[in-house]
């Protein structure tokens, strides 16, 4: 797609200028070049006269999740439907955004609100001399981590779509984002370590998991302990499975650990936890195995890290691993290994790419 000429002017707040992708008054243009990015959407002015619009889009791509700076002059009107394979944090920087749900009908703006949209529900959208700070999220990839969390099974993940920015934990998330964007702005399109790649996501999944409410919120609070009071003796026995993961479970030593005895330890998991002992360990190594899975080197193997997390029966593990996460352990190494590095020797770091969109269609 050809640029416009001209580059619209949105004002001294642009961010990730050095991750352009799309720059055009055209709104045809715009449509499909941004749709190519996030998903198909209909776009269309709100007035007939559309000799205000202009659109700007700047993406810093990173394994599972982008942080975009999205600008549109005039108002336009946005009917995506259903986003299906991303989340999508949209943070007003200036102007203002109308956003309608089945449920909701959100009036967002800087310091106020923001919207969080979730995959499985459809979503129209009026933006008013508008631009945001926008975090899109693979839809898989938190799936994953909220099936690690709530210890359950994969699911879908619905969140209430109005953030507060004035609410602390809205305060947080909106951060989090914009430090990720001030580190792709002061390293530009080249390489950063995999290890700050994966720290980064983790941060932002743990914070839109754990902050704004969604459908598996008490669930997740419930299986990490924090529903209630929780009892140190049960504090401790966690926190022991935690540390001793790839050990073989010992339940009389664990009861000796949290100081009590094995079926009062017993039933306080079932009671707190919501869960077995056993089944809460299993959670644990698959939540490890999984985002061991989603930053392996690309020369290690499947077996090995298992091994590694203390599973010794394979195939028990591969379909445990399948019921959690609604695919197999290969499906998701696949899926991260075409951008993976190989396996650092002591010599050098190893590096993943944060790709700006220009430089992946160039």
């Amino acid at each position: 797609m050809a640029r416009a000429t001209l580059i619209p002017d949105h004002g001294p707040a642009t961010r990730l200028a050095a991750f352009n992708c799309v720059s055009t008054d055209n709104v045809d243009d715009a449509a499909e070049a941004i749709g190519r990015i996030f998903c198909p959407h209909e776009l269309k002015p709100v007035h007939r006269a559309s000799s205000e619009f202009s659109a700007l889009h700047n993406c810093a791509a990173f394994d599972g999740f982008s942080v975009n700076y999205v600008a549109y002059g005039g108002s336009v009107s946005i009917d995506p439907g259903c986003l299906e394979r991303f989340f999508l944090l949209q943070i007003p920087i200036h102007g203002s955004a109308r956003i309608r749900t089945a449920s909701c009908d959100i009036a967002s703006g800087p310091g106020a609100l923001a919207s969080l949209l979730s995959p499985t529900i459809p979503t129209e959208m009026t933006w008013q001399g508008c631009a945001q700070v926008i975090l899109q999220v693979e839809r898989r990839v938190l799936e994953h981590r909220a099936a690690a969390l709530s210890g359950k099974p994969v699911r879908a993940v619905e969140f209430a779509p109005a953030i507060d920015l004035c609410d602390p934990r809205g305060r947080r998330l909106r951060a989090q984002v914009l430090d990720v964007v001030e580190i792709a702005e002061r390293t530009g399109p080249r390489r950063l370590s995999p290890v700050m790649v994966a720290n980064l996501r983790e941060a932002l999944l743990d914070g839109l998991l754990h902050g704004p409410r969604h459908n598996l919120s008490d669930q997740i609070e419930t299986f990490g302990g924090g529903a209630e009071t929780l009892p140190r003796t049960l504090q401790r026995a966690r926190e022991y499975l935690h540390a001793r993961a790839t050990e073989p479970l010992d339940l009389a030593q664990l009861a000796e650990i949290a100081g009590i005895g094995i079926r009062a330890l017993q039933l306080g998991f079932r009671r707190h936890f919501k869960t077995s002992i056993s089944e809460m360990l299993v959670n644990i190594r698959l939540a490890h195995l999984n985002a061991r899975l989603a930053s392996a080197f690309r020369d290690q193997r499947i077996t090995d890290i298992a091994f590694d997390l203390g599973f010794t029966h394979l195939s028990r593990m591969a379909n445990a691993y399948r019921t959690k996460f609604g695919e197999t352990p290969s499906a998701t190494l696949h899926r991260h290994r075409d951008s993976a590095p190989s396996t650092p020797d002591c010599r050098r770091g190893s590096s993943d790419q944060i790709s700006s969109c220009s430089s992946r269609r160039a």
